[in-house]
């Protein structure tokens, strides 16, 4: 289970960088910060991580759904990980539909 929430929470933030078409290279090391303090990720690991996630198709939702279930009573965990998807988000030049797929995702974490 926690390499399937690894991959989701790893899908999240690289989703950010692909959907903003962002420099991969100047933000690899705060993806791979975030997910060493997730999951004890080594900065190798989690680069190579980042690289095949931008390369790969996904379906968001079943991430996000994989979260919910992973932490539906754990709200604290949940704002932790919208504080690092924002962390993500102000890394670099921000656009207005940046924060709309920050709401989307904090909507959806909190379903549960």
């Amino acid at each position: 289970m926690e390499n399937k929430i690894k991959r989701s929470v790893g899908t999240l933030l690289a989703h950010i960088i692909k959907v903003d078409h962002r420099d991969i290279k100047k933000e690899a090391p705060l993806f791979c910060a975030l997910m060493g303090q997730n999951f004890d990720c080594s900065h190798d690991e989690a680069e190579a991580f980042l690289h095949s996630l931008i390369d790969t198709e996904y379906n968001l939702d079943e991430h996000i759904t994989v979260i919910n279930q992973a932490l539906c009573e754990e709200k604290l965990s949940k704002l932790h990980l919208l504080e690092q998807i924002n962390h993500m988000i102000y890394s670099d030049n921000i656009a207005p539909d940046d924060y709309k797929v920050f709401e989307d995702i904090k909507n959806k974490l909190f379903e549960c």
